[in-house]
């Protein structure tokens, strides 16, 4: 009789820890051959798609988040889509519509055509350009990974991952994100401008006769193994703590902290700690440990909490931002 593994057992554990971050070095590796300059918000990007959820980008043009888009499909084995978001764009345009076909013996029947939605990791470009009616149509893909058009619902392909950009500058002619939908985005990252010696290194691989290519890393089958893997792995009490330390403490209603209760409108919801549950184990995998530590709960609180707060009168007049009530909060936790 052959015996089979347990899956509990801490040793097993370890080893396939072990063994994914390995892979996980040669999918780093690999980014790093193509992006240049932006090693955090790469981070920030696994740590997403690792926990199986969405990102926002937020950045001026130009600094090559189309390109991370696409090299991160090749480098995990996806399949990629783009939509660019303006605001003539219709739900139609991203899920999909009916068509009416008529066959050969003149028999009439509806076809469902298939969106750009249907991939597994779809860049939704400038994605607050496009009128609420069009955002919400990313809603339930984003939540339940499927589309529901003329009363029949339809799967997206697995493992599906919306990587949406958003311009912070020009904000003419936009509709900012509801709530709602920021909540479904894991992580806000602020992608910036590269230093001077990362974009020498850019000018030198992009300018020249062949330019540099992303190579595949991983499969798309091994990138879901990965997931299961991160939420199996033990979160101490200490780190349980942090989260729902920072977590509540970012409410009006709940939070000690003065500058919390008088200068935020409204703070996270549950989600923000899923997140953190989630993204401080992808982060500790990353990083070539074991298991997630405070230190990884503090370093992903701006990328969780920013989109999930606001501020209130009382702040803008006080001249108070979000990064200085995020900051206390950080520091509350020693």
């Amino acid at each position: 009789m052959v015996e089979v593994a347990d899956p509990t057992d801490p040793t097993i554990l370890v080893a396939e820890v072990e063994a994914l971050g390995t892979r996980l070095s040669r999918v780093k590796a690999a980014v790093g051959e193509v992006i240049f300059g932006q090693p955090d918000v790469v981070e920030q990007v696994l740590i997403t798609i690792l926990s199986g959820g969405h990102v926002l980008l937020v950045g001026v043009p130009g600094l090559g988040k189309t390109r991370l888009v696409e090299t991160l499909g090749t480098v995990l084995g996806l399949n990629e889509g783009r939509v660019q978001f303006t605001p003539d764009l219709m739900p139609a345009d991203i899920l999909g519509s009916e068509v009416l076909e008529e066959a050969e013996g003149g028999r009439r029947a509806f076809r469902f055509i298939k969106g750009p939605v249907f991939c597994q990791l779809l860049m939704a470009d400038e994605i607050n350009r496009a009128s609420p009616r069009t955002q919400s149509a990313l809603l339930q893909a984003m939540q339940e990974r499927k589309v529901a058009v003329a009363g029949q619902s339809h799967p997206l392909p697995a493992p599906f991952h919306v990587l949406a950009t958003q311009n912070p500058i020009e904000q003419e002619g936009t509709y900012p994100l509801p709530e709602a939908q920021l909540d479904r985005f894991l992580l806000e990252v602020n992608v910036g401008y590269p230093d001077e010696a990362a974009e020498r290194q850019m000018l030198l691989a992009t300018t020249g006769s062949q330019d540099a290519r992303a190579r595949p890393a991983i499969t798309a089958a091994e990138l879901m193994a990965a997931q299961a893997l991160i939420r199996r792995i033990p979160v101490g009490e200490q780190v349980l703590e942090a989260i729902l330390k920072l977590v509540r403490g970012a409410r009006p209603e709940t939070g000690s902290l003065e500058s919390v209760r008088k200068h935020l409108a409204w703070g996270p919801g549950p989600r923000a700690a899923q997140a953190l549950m989630l993204a401080t184990r992808a982060r500790a995998v990353l990083d070539g440990r074991l298991a997630p530590s405070v230190e990884d709960v503090i370093a992903l609180a701006d990328p969780v909490l920013r989109h999930r707060m606001a501020l209130n009168f009382s702040a803008r007049a006080d001249g108070v931002q979000l990064s200085d009530v995020i900051g206390a909060l950080k520091a509350s936790l020693g």
